[in-house]
C-alpha cells in the first residue's frame, strides 16, 4: 500500500469504457481493490482518524440514550427523506409521519409511498443482519422492499437487470448520456467480485474498504432504479455488520444531498480518470460531518427527554406515571391520538383525553389537524430536532 504522494491519472484504474453493438460505450468496472493500490495520503491519515474518532462519540452518545430503539426510528426516517430526495422525490418528513400516523391530507404529495417504502427497507435489512452478511442476495432483498408498490413497482423489484441503463439529464439516450452502467451481462460478475471484495481481508481500514463499496456499487448500477438509495443504504449496513456501530444511525445522504454537485462529480472522475483518492477524501469529510450532526442530536434529544420529564414531574403529580408512558411512545411514533393514548395507559377515553389535553397545555403535544373530531398531535419539539432545511429544500435531481 502505498503512504505517501497523490495518485496520477489511470484512466483504466478503475474499468474501462467498451464499445457496444449498439454503437454506444459502456463502463466495464475492474474488481476492487484498485490497481495501484490506494494511497494513504498524509491528508486521509488525518480524515480517517477523524471519522474513526466521530464514529466512536457518535456510538458512546447513542448507548446513553434510554431506549436507542425509540430514537433509532427518526434516524431512519430522516434518512428516508434525505436520500430519497437526492433521486427527486418531493415528499418531507412531516409527510411521511402524516403517511405513517394514517391522517390523509389531499394534498399529501403523491411520492410519500417512497418513503414508507423506504423505512421498511431499511428496517427489513437490519432485521436479516442478524443471520445473513451483506451480500448480493440481501441487497435484493432491501431492493425489492423499496420499490415494492411505488412508483418502480414496473422495474424489477429485487431483480438485477436485464436491459441496459445510463445516467444523464432528462431527454438523453444511451448516445449522450453522462455515464453508461456495465451491459445486462456483465453485471453479476461485477457484483459477485464487489460482494468477494467485501468479503475478504484486503488489509485497507474499514472506511476506506466501505468508501470503494459505494463507489462500486453506484458504477455498477444493478437494478433499473433505485441503485443511489440501495448505495446509501449499504454505507449503513456495512458498518453495522462491523460493530462499527451498535446501532443505524449514520447516514450521509444529508451530506450528500448538502454536495450532490460534487457527489456525482466525484464518481465519475473515478471512472474516467481512476480518481479514487479523491472520492475517498470527500467520502471521509462526509462520515466526519455526518457523525458530528448526530452525535450533537443525540445530545438535544436526552436533553429534551429529561426537561420534559422534569416538567411532567413538576405539574402533572398524579397522572406523571402515564405521562411518562405516552412521552416514551411518541420518540417512537410522534404523532398520537387520544385513542391511542387511552389504549396506551389503560384509562377510559375521557380520561386519555383529560391527559391529552394537558400534555397540550405543557408544550409538549400540539394539535396538528384542526379538526373537531379524529384530532392528531405532534410532538413537535422533537419533530425539530431531525429537522433542516435540507429537507425541505426541493431540488431536481442532478444526474
Amino acid at each position: 500500500m502505498h503512504t505517501s504522494g497523490h495518485s496520477e491519472k489511470l484512466p483504466d484504474r478503475a474499468g474501462t469504457y467498451t464499445l457496444q453493438p449498439g454503437g454506444y460505450r459502456a463502463f466495464i468496472p475492474a474488481a476492487l481493490p484498485p490497481s495501484p493500490p490506494i494511497s494513504i495520503t498524509p491528508e486521509m491519515y488525518v480524515l480517517l482518524s477523524q471519522a474513526d474518532r466521530a464514529l466512536g462519540r457518535l456510538d458512546g452518545s447513542i448507548q446513553t440514550l434510554p431506549n436507542a430503539d425509540l430514537f433509532v426510528a427518526m434516524y431512519v426516517r430522516k434518512e428516508a427523506v434525505l436520500s430519497s430526495q437526492i433521486e427527486g422525490t418531493q415528499s418531507s418528513l412531516a409527510d411521511l409521519l402524516a403517511a405513517e400516523a394514517e391522517i390523509l391530507a389531499a394534498d399529501r404529495p403523491r411520492d410519500v409511498d417512497e418513503l414508507v417504502n423506504y423505512v421498511r427497507a431499511m428496517n427489513h435489512g437490519l432485521r436479516r443482519l442478524a443471520d445473513l452478511p451483506v451480500s448480493v442476495r440481501l441487497i435484493r432483498e432491501i431492493h425489492e422492499e423499496l420499490l415494492r408498490g411505488g412508483r418502480g413497482r414496473n422495474l424489477a423489484p429485487g431483480m438485477i437487470r436485464d436491459k441496459q441503463n445510463w445516467i444523464g439529464p432528462a431527454g438523453s439516450t444511451l448516445a449522450t448520456a453522462t455515464f453508461v452502467p456495465p451491459p445486462p451481462g456483465e453485471v453479476q460478475t461485477a457484483l459477485s467480485s464487489l460482494e468477494q471484495f467485501l468479503h475478504d481481508d484486503s488489509g485497507l481500514p474499514l472506511l476506506v474498504k466501505i468508501g470503494l463499496a459505494h463507489a462500486q456499487f453506484e458504477t455498477i448500477h444493478p437494478f433499473l432504479d433505485g441503485n443511489g438509495r440501495v448505495g446509501r443504504l449499504l454505507i449503513t449496513f456495512l458498518l453495522c455488520e462491523r460493530d462499527v456501530l451498535a446501532k443505524p444511525v449514520l447516514y450521509l445522504s444529508h451530506f450528500l444531498k448538502a454536495h450532490r454537485a460534487e457527489y456525482y462529480q466525484r464518481l465519475q472522475a473515478v471512472r474516467d480518470t481512476g480518481a479514487w483518492e479523491n472520492w475517498l477524501l470527500f467520502f471521509l469529510r462526509g462520515v466526519v460531518a455526518t457523525c458530528g450532526e448526530a452525535t450533537e442530536t443525540a445530545r438535544r434529544i436526552l436533553a429534551l427527554r429529561e426537561h420534559d420529564r422534569a416538567m411532567i414531574a413538576d405539574r402533572l403529580s398524579r397522572m406523571a406515571g402515564k405521562a411518562y408512558r405516552v412521552l416514551d411512545r411518541l420518540y417512537e411514533r410522534p404523532i398520537v391520538s387520544v385513542n391511542e393514548v387511552r389504549g396506551l395507559t389503560g384509562t377510559t377515553y375521557p380520561a386519555a383525553n383529560d391527559l391529552v389535553s394537558r400534555l397540550v397545555d405543557l408544550g409538549i403535544l400540539v394539535e396538528m389537524t384542526g379538526h373537531a373530531r379524529n384530532r392528531r398531535f405532534r410532538y413537535d419539539k422533537y419533530v425539530d430536532l431531525f429537522h433542516d432545511a435540507a429537507l425541505d429544500s426541493h431540488q431536481s435531481p442532478l444526474p
